[in-house]
């Protein structure tokens, strides 16, 4: 569907060359879609342009959001946060079908442009969707769907558009503002908590809110475009074209949480079990301490190696990455002692992270919560263990 997009952007945009001068009757419209919960990435919501102009049989949708999968290093380009989306255009009436078959609430705010400002928006989208100019490199929250709406008007009309930011709330940061829309998404909500770092624990400018589409349509609501030394309204009418009778829902049985949750009491019922016996369950450990391991090196790379927000990343106090390195050993009945004082060292640690908890400056993941209660209890019996085993030999 992407590239039937791509191949009617590149087919308008060729036709473009001659210049289409707009109807009396044209109108353009900022498009707001709502979220859908099929796809943690359309959680968030959608918005676009669209130009209608029945003289010219016009009714076309520009779309920020797309992106092309044969794009040259395409996998190693997302994980790095250097992928390349690009804007295209396709009929109105495709996208009007396939959004209310996901039962997304469709939005129009049509703009108080005169007839020269609506020539000149839409020459834009024009000129943008040829294929030299369509690719820009794409951003969860400085550069996406959103943001482009509000830039591309900026861009056209400098100094003129002053956009209703009351909406902002004091200190409301990036990742609270996310965490508004991924109240169904529980693993989407984890990976990203997981994923990024300090940078989204910022309060978020009031213009920065609209990387998320429902406060483009809050922004644009209010709006006021300057013409001389009069101000008018940039949104002369709004029109809800659909509205669900209930929007898409996404009922998950296993959350991070429960997950956890469940796995902290087997670990507790295990651990009683090698107490008695003086055993250790290996896969267990093996477990645990290897997915904090892995997610460490994941979080590390993050942090060093893209270009995502995920700097300054705290989950790195839970995800150690040394927790692999040190699985490999442990079989060396040499380093028995080692062990006993890194499982110890690892307790303690683990032990101070719950209490510090509530006021880290970054909010780690409440589902890592039972996580981290197993790892407490499987560190302090592995240093009992590996001290008792050190005895023997």
């Amino acid at each position: 569907m992407r590239l039937l997009g791509l191949l009617l952007s590149i087919f308008i945009a060729l036709g473009a060359q001659g210049q289409i001068l707009l109807s009396e009757e044209a109108e353009i419209s900022v498009v707001t879609l709502g979220p859908y919960q099929g796809e943690p990435w359309s959680a968030f919501g959608h918005n676009g342009f669209r130009v209608e102009d029945p003289g010219n049989g016009v009714d076309w949708f520009y779309d920020y959001g797309l992106y092309d999968f044969n794009q040259e290093n395409f996998f190693l380009n997302f994980a790095r946060g250097l992928l390349k989306y690009q804007v295209g255009v396709r009929k109105w009436e495709r996208t009007l079908a396939s959004q209310k078959r996901l039962d997304r609430y469709i939005k129009l705010q049509y703009l108080n442009l005169t007839a020269a400002e609506k020539q000149q928006l839409f020459d834009f989208l024009q000129h943008n969707v040829r294929p030299e100019n369509a690719e820009y490199l794409y951003h969860y929250v400085y550069d996406n769907c959103a943001t482009k709406i509000r830039d591309v008007v900026e861009h056209q009309f400098p100094s003129s558009i002053e956009f209703d930011l009351s909406y902002a709330r004091e200190n409301r940061t990036i990742r609270q503002l996310m965490d508004e829309f991924l109240s169904q998404q529980a693993w989407g909500d984890f990976g990203i908590d997981i994923g990024l770092g300090l940078e989204i624990d910022r309060a978020a400018k009031p213009e920065e809110y609209m990387f998320l589409p429902f406060y483009v349509h809050k922004a644009f609501a209010g709006a006021v475009i300057k013409r001389g030394d009069q101000k008018y309204p940039l949104v002369k009418s709004s029109v809800d074209v659909f509205i669900p009778e209930e929007e898409s829902s996404l009922s998950v049985l296993i959350t991070p949480f429960n997950l956890f949750l469940i796995l902290f009491f087997a670990v507790g019922l295990i651990t009683h079990r090698n107490l008695k016996f003086e055993k250790r369950t290996k896969w267990i450990d093996t477990f645990f301490f290897g997915f904090a391991g892995f997610v460490g090196l994941w979080v590390v790379y993050l942090w060093f190696g893209t270009e995502h927000m995920s700097k300054n990343n705290l989950n790195i106090f839970w995800a150690v990455p040394l927790h692999l390195p040190i699985l490999f050993m442990l079989w060396k009945r040499g380093w028995l002692l080692i062990f006993q004082k890194y499982f110890l060292v690892a307790g303690v640690w683990y032990s101070v992270l719950l209490i510090i908890w509530a006021i880290l400056p970054q909010p780690l993941h409440q589902a890592l919560v039972p996580l981290v209660l197993a790892m407490v209890l499987r560190s302090f019996y592995l240093s009992y263990y590996f001290r008792r085993l050190a005895r023997r030999c």
